[in-house]
């Protein structure tokens, strides 16, 4: 998606339920025809995509819920919608409370209430919208209940939207598929290719089914625009353990020299062309993620005849761990965004202290100032603008009919971020507006105590996120506090904001933070009905030097994100010498690096905002 056709699309949401008792009438009238008594309506969508295409949005169309997580099961005579505590507040606006129940969304939440079903009931799902290991999971819970999981297609949904009175569905993407050049990729998709060959080859693998988007954008050095806020085309592949692979898209996708850019050694076909060349492994091992594909694909390998082996997609830890081209673009990437965005943080501490803007009018305004640098190829999320109450709330979405005025006293949270050839970013600042309550100064100090103790950390290789993740608490646990959140999560460059498999937070990561690894660090404190705070700046993991008599290989942080922290906010009584002199040297740094970038009067601000603490 081009800067020029970057929206929010999430302004146009109204408090008004979207058609939840039409939509449901709808579903169970093709349910009923089908034997079913309950039908499973998972967000994601046949790609396993956190951000969907219109085409896809299933469980908004059925529930009018928007979020980017959530489920619902449809009986003849309930409604279930889960979503979990991030939308609190929007799925109770979007949800008809005479339709849906509204229940927390975890991890065997569609499980659990499966396993409550009436015996001898009959739950329908669409195989191709489900993961094997989440199905393993219902499968369980349906068969200690009675009840019997059948899968249906084409799904009953699907048929439903397309034959409704009510707003059309939309026609699925077809944006034009286009070459990521190497200035940018780093390593030629040849040489990827021949390295995952490798590992294919060594242990015995004919060949590795490529469902995810991000994969496919990785692996060819190839970028699209079918999913919003990430440049990623949908479609599938098959990678040999000689180096060649097919790669599966809709032929209107393909652009003027794609296929000179792909190679010989890359085939290209149709969607419909995949389960015709799965047959040329028959009685071979095929490799398959069961995170990131689904069901619909493991069954197809078998019905081929070829062995599923369930494994981590190829490209997910070589894609993850960025190469020194990416390194050096998102870099560059990250410092030009921080110039947009200081910006933006001088007109929220000057102008708008006055004016006053609602949360709408801050978030388009941030909009406005990334698209007028020129290089924006779209947000990499919508903009999480939360005034008072609402910065509470850590995935809010604001909306025409909840927007918010700010006023003199509280707290704005702004969460934003954009896509860049180059690289992605995703930053949050929380600033004052007028003067902040000793309250607010403590807790956000306790906060910003938490990032600095990620941001300074050393750690030996083979250190995952989640033994780190205590680190940005430990501050606000001493006080009993705590957030509900992840402290970070892996980011991708221009590709997903959201990217796999590292992760910073409580729950087990299996994954070792690598060299080349991009994390967010983003702890946060959140005042129900009151405030929100939050601070977050991406960094990457890199080598770092061990102390003298040391053993172990070490890795450390370095910081990718710059924008001032609202020193009004911080108590530096609070802070040790050591944390002062970390934010002295990043407000140094952000001077240095952001002038450059910034006019006159923004620059005299940036100077008078980062003067030493």
């Amino acid at each position: 998606m081009t800067a020029d056709s970057a929206h929010f699309q999430h302004f146009d949401v109204t408090t008004q339920p979207a058609q939840g008792v039409t939509n449901v009438r709808a579903l169970r009238h093709e349910m009923r025809k089908l034997g079913l008594d309950g039908f499973i309506v998972p967000h994601e969508d046949e790609h396993q995509n956190e951000y969907l295409p219109d085409a896809n949005e299933r469980l908004a169309w059925v529930s009018g819920f928007t979020g980017s997580a959530g489920a619902a099961i449809i009986f003849m005579d309930r409604a279930i919608l889960f979503a979990d505590g991030r939308y609190t507040l929007q799925s109770r606006e979007q949800t008809d409370p005479s339709v849906f129940e509204l229940e927390d969304f975890h991890a065997t939440a569609l499980a659990d209430t499966v396993a409550i079903a009436p015996r001898g009931s009959v739950i329908g799902y669409d195989p191709g919208l489900v993961s094997p290991f989440g199905l393993n999971a219902l499968q369980a819970a349906a068969d200690g209940a009675g009840v019997t999981l059948k899968a249906v297609s084409p799904n009953p949904l699907d048929l439903a939207w397309e034959s409704s009175r009510g707003t059309a569905r939309p026609a699925q993407p077809m944006a034009l598929i286009v070459p990521q050049p190497l200035d940018y990729a780093g390593v030629a998709s040849g040489d990827k290719r021949a390295h995952l060959a490798n590992v294919l080859k060594s242990n015995h693998i004919a060949a590795a089914l490529i469902t995810a988007p991000s994969s496919l954008a990785w692996l060819f050095n190839i970028r699209g625009g079918d999913v919003i806020r990430s440049p990623l085309p949908l479609g599938q592949a098959i990678l040999k353990a000689d180096g060649s692979a097919e790669l599966f898209i809709e032929p209107a996708k393909i652009s003027e020299g794609l296929l000179e850019w792909l190679g010989n050694e890359v085939s290209v076909g149709g969607p419909n062309d995949v389960q015709a060349s799965l047959k040329a492994f028959a009685g071979q091992n095929v490799l398959i993620d069961a995170n990131l594909s689904s069901a619909y694909w493991l069954e197809a390998i078998k019905t081929a005849g070829a062995t599923p082996l369930l494994a981590d997609d190829p490209c997910l830890l070589p894609r993850a761990c960025k190469n020194d081209v990416e390194i050096a673009g998102t870099t560059a990437a990250h410092i030009r965004d921080g110039a947009l965005l200081t910006t933006f943080l001088h007109w929220v501490a000057t102008e708008a202290q006055d004016t006053l803007p609602t949360e709408i009018e801050v978030a388009r305004k941030l909009e406005s100032i990334r698209k007028a640098g020129g290089d924006l190829r779209d947000l990499s999320f919508d903009t999480i603008s939360g005034f008072g109450p609402h910065g509470a709330l850590p995935h809010y979405k604001v909306n025409v009919a909840s927007d918010l005025k700010t006023a003199k006293g509280n707290l704005l949270l702004v969460d934003s971020g954009g896509q860049f050839l180059d690289g992605t970013t995703d930053v949050t600042r929380t600033v004052a507006m007028g003067e902040p309550s000793n309250e607010h100064r403590r807790m956000f100090t306790l906060v910003l105590k938490g990032h600095i103790a990620l941001a300074m950390v050393k750690f030996p290789a083979g250190t995952t996120g989640t033994h780190l993740d205590a680190l940005a608490r430990q501050f606000l646990w001493a006080e009993g506090f705590d957030y509900d959140h992840g402290t970070g999560h892996g980011v991708g460059v221009y590709l997903g904001v959201h990217e796999g498999p590292q992760r910073i937070a409580k729950a087990l990561n299996r994954y070792a933070l690598q060299t080349g690894m991009i994390v967010s660090n983003e702890p946060g404190f959140y005042k129900a009905g009151e405030f929100g705070i939050r601070i977050e700046n991406l960094q990457y993991v890199t080598e770092a030097e061990i102390p003298e008599g040391g053993e172990r290989p070490m890795h450390r942080f370095e910081n990718l994100t710059w924008a001032p922290i609202d020193r009004k906010l911080i108590d530096v009584a609070l802070l040790t010498p050591a944390e002062r002199a970390y934010m002295d040297r990043y407000h140094a740094l952000c001077v240095e690096l952001l002038s450059p970038l910034i006019t006159p009067e923004v620059r005299n601000w940036l100077i008078e905002v980062c003067a030493p603490l």
